[in-house]
């Protein structure tokens, strides 16, 4: 009898072409089981803003794994609290309630069924090239044909328009709209930006019409964008916020914001049994803590702003565009991207795709200076000589 593999074809949608096989991490530096090193420029999937296994988040992880691993959400927990009251200083006044689960797929499900709720209505207007999670009520939001597909039909009452069209949006907001879903910078639809004038006309579109508006900052949350919530950057402040990935410094967690007075209109009950769980809190309200003292979202602006000069003078003949905000930028090709990607990886340097054509860029904002130059030099040289 052949053994089994020990690692890789026995995972449930595991790739089936051979990656690196990670075994620990430090910062930006990722090394496999051969002792090579790697320098993290989107492996972690936005989930690392703050490196890997962050020492404080480690620490703080430990320290509450010795007094209490799990508590239901039915009892109270200093640390949730502790962490909820942090997470709240952070945001606008208006917002006074969070709902906590695992991750962004969940957080994205408990606001669209907090809207629904809330409104006593069921339309979700969400945008073309976006991406929401893989959940049932979360893929009905997301648009990519590949994606949804397999799993038809969906959750009935989502309606797609083109992301930065802000005459296409107003005119899909009514009075059986409960919710516009927008994610200010698309990541997985090929790292595009929201337009001032289009996140306004969402804010001003679900005023008039009583809907409520998201603003999935999943991925652009926590200083990835220059910003601690990249919602700062528009002037305008949504109804609900969905948060996940870097929040907890790479523990598992998702978080539903919204206000009091939505809140209070919930009809219905909604609950995860792992959601705030003590461990997920510790590291969060230790993730929270390390962004604001260390500036990330000023770093991150900072370095992204010598991203995007760098990338900029990429030869047109096989780059359409850069695009990007703070440390989340892409350089959409005229041609698949996955040779391109292969090489940076045979370099030493792990980025990821946003699509066939978009190489990704996701590092830790505490990417130390080098790595980041050494990275957008070895980015200019395989795509310039491409």
């Amino acid at each position: 009898m052949t053994a089994a593999p020990a690692h890789g074809p026995r995972e449930f949608g595991a790739p089936s072409h051979p990656r690196p096989r990670i075994v620990r991490g430090a910062g930006a530096s990722l090394w496999d089981d051969a002792g090579r090193r790697y320098v993290d420029l989107g492996a972690s999937h936005g989930v690392g803003n703050l490196g890997a296994s962050p020492p404080e988040v480690v620490r703080a992880i430990g320290a509450q794994a010795r007094e209490l691993l799990y508590l239901g959400t039915g009892y109270e927990s200093p640390v949730r609290e502790a962490f909820l009251d942090r997470l709240l200083s952070l945001l606008p006044d208006r917002f006074g309630r969070v709902f906590l689960s695992n991750s962004g797929t969940e957080a994205v499900e408990a606001a669209i069924k907090i809207a629904r709720s809330a409104t006593g209505r069921t339309k979700v207007v969400a945008a073309m090239r976006g991406f929401h999670g893989r959940t049932m009520g979360a893929l009905s939001a997301t648009w990519r044909r590949e994606l949804r597909e397999p799993f038809e039909p969906l959750v009935p009452g989502f309606v797609h328009v083109p992301f930065n069209d802000p005459a296409a949006l107003e005119a899909a907001v009514d009075e059986s709209t409960a919710l516009v879903l927008l994610e200010p910078v698309q990541g997985e639809g090929g790292v595009h930006v929201a337009r001032p004038e289009y996140l306004r006309a969402a804010r001003t579109a679900t005023e008039r019409s009583g809907a409520l508006l998201a603003l999935d900052e999943v991925q652009t949350g926590i200083g990835r964008t220059g910003r601690l919530f990249a919602f700062e950057r528009w002037g305008i402040v949504p109804d609900l916020l969905t948060l996940a990935k870097s929040l907890a410094g790479g523990f598992p967690i998702g978080a539903t914001v919204t206000t009091e007075a939505i809140a209070a209109r919930f009809r219905g009950t909604h609950h995860s049994t792992f959601g705030g769980n003590p461990l997920a809190c510790a590291a969060g309200l230790a993730s929270l803590e390390y962004a604001v003292r260390e500036h990330l979202a000023e770093r991150a602006e900072r370095l992204g702003a010598r991203g995007m000069a760098r990338l900029a003078g990429l030869p047109t003949r096989n780059v359409r565009e850069v695009r990007g905000l703070g440390l989340l930028l892409g350089v959409e090709m005229k041609e698949k991207v996955a040779p391109y990607l292969a090489e940076l990886e045979r370099r030493g340097f792990l980025a990821i795709p946003a699509g066939a054509t978009v190489l990704r860029l996701l590092p830790p904002l505490v990417i130390p200076e080098e790595d980041w130059e050494a990275g957008l030099d070895a980015i200019v040289e395989v795509v310039g000589h491409g």
